[in-house]
């Protein structure tokens, strides 16, 4: 179907005014929602001002008449997803419906309204670095080859510190992202930064991770785009851990790894959004500091045989999966062995090892 055809059946279904979408009835405002949280950043080869005031036009035709919105919202989401389009990625499980429209836990859509929802609306970009998200801090890394993008956002009310410290490096030039105000210091002539006005009690800061150029710069900041939370969640690659792959990831991870007495397995489901390699130190930081938990407790008690149960735990975290896996994408797995042999040894940890294994 050509976009003049999709054009002309989208100007037939709009038989009411514009203003009448307040009025939706249920049904059809859900199937609005619904087709409008399909993905939409794929389609890199129709250009944003197209997409934008096609999107008005879906509004203005679905506030009109639910049956019409009935009768295209499988033209809507296959035309907006289809992967033979031009850049299209594959789309995720169907509904019974036969219609592309991603299902995602609970869990998964509370992380993801928990923050700003920035991507990068290029080909070529992936998020390859997400660290658990709070409710108003987190980080996310997009890669494009040699290039990185780095997005950090936190707390509003530390939004005048990090400006301030900012100022100290460079005189701010105001630049726009998505609409927003924000501030852009340079570093040096291939490193940048620019900081968002608060929204929503967070604020952004986007930072370059390799040498960049201006114009480069510029380029990319025309084309990021806040989105939806189920076209934030469906740009996330599938190595990313999210609320809803928790168990299935967390269970590989604990095939081989001996849990502390009274470990609650639950609890990892607290984790948010992460890569692999965050998720696996998470992971381990809570079991080892359980087995340290406890073999202190057996210290204290004199109970030998529980002495040695963590100790046999903690040496045998050398034999771990998940951290050989993960050991060549940071330091973790060292820093972690440093204090499980010292435990294991019959040593009482440094009083910094809590902070080292992330112990609460």
């Amino acid at each position: 179907m050509t976009d003049e055809q999709l054009d002309q059946m989208v100007r037939d279904a709009d038989t009411y005014r514009p203003d009448v979408v307040r009025h939706l009835d249920g049904v059809a405002q859900n199937l609005l929602e619904e087709i409008m949280s399909v993905p939409t950043l794929d389609r890199v080869a129709e250009p944003p001002e197209r997409r934008r005031r096609a999107r008005r036009g879906v509004v203005r035709s679905l506030a009109g008449a639910g049956v019409a919105a009935a009768a295209l919202v499988g033209v809507l989401a296959v035309s907006i997803i289809s992967p033979d389009q031009p850049g299209g990625r594959r789309a995720s499980p169907t509904t019974s419906e036969g219609t592309r429209i991603v299902s995602y836990s609970a869990a998964a859509l509370k992380a993801a309204e928990q923050n700003p929802r920035l991507l990068i609306d290029q080909p070529g970009w992936k998020a390859t670095t997400v660290q658990g998200f709070t409710e108003k801090q987190g980080e996310i890394v997009f890669s494009n080859g040699g290039r990185q993008l780095q997005m950090n956002w936190y707390p509003a009310d530390q939004y005048d510190d990090y400006h301030n410290d900012r100022l100290r490096g460079s005189k701010p030039e105001a630049v726009k992202v998505d609409g927003r105000q924000g501030d852009l210091f340079r570093y040096s002539a291939s490193d940048f930064a620019v900081i968002l006005a608060p929204r929503n009690g967070s604020f952004v800061e986007l930072r370059t991770g390799s040498a960049w150029t201006r114009s480069e710069f510029d380029r990319i900041l025309v084309d990021v785009v806040h989105v939806d939370v189920r076209t934030w969640l469906a740009a996330l690659p599938a190595e990313i851990v999210t609320p809803q792959r928790v168990n299935e990831r967390a269970a590989k991870i604990l095939a081989d790894v001996p849990l502390p007495p009274g470990f609650d397995t639950a609890t990892l489901n607290d984790l948010s959004i992460n890569d692999p390699y965050q998720f696996g130190v998470r992971v381990t930081s809570q079991i080892g500091c359980g087995w340290i938990a406890e073999w202190l407790r057996a210290k204290k008690a004199g109970d030998e045989a529980a002495l040695k149960r963590a100790a046999d735990a903690l040496r045998s975290s050398h034999n771990w999966k998940v951290l050989h896996q993960i050991n060549d994408k940071g330091d973790w797995p060292e820093a972690f062995w440093e204090t499980a042999d010292t435990v294991a040894a019959g040593n009482t940890p440094r009083g910094g090892y809590g902070q080292t294994l992330g112990c609460e």
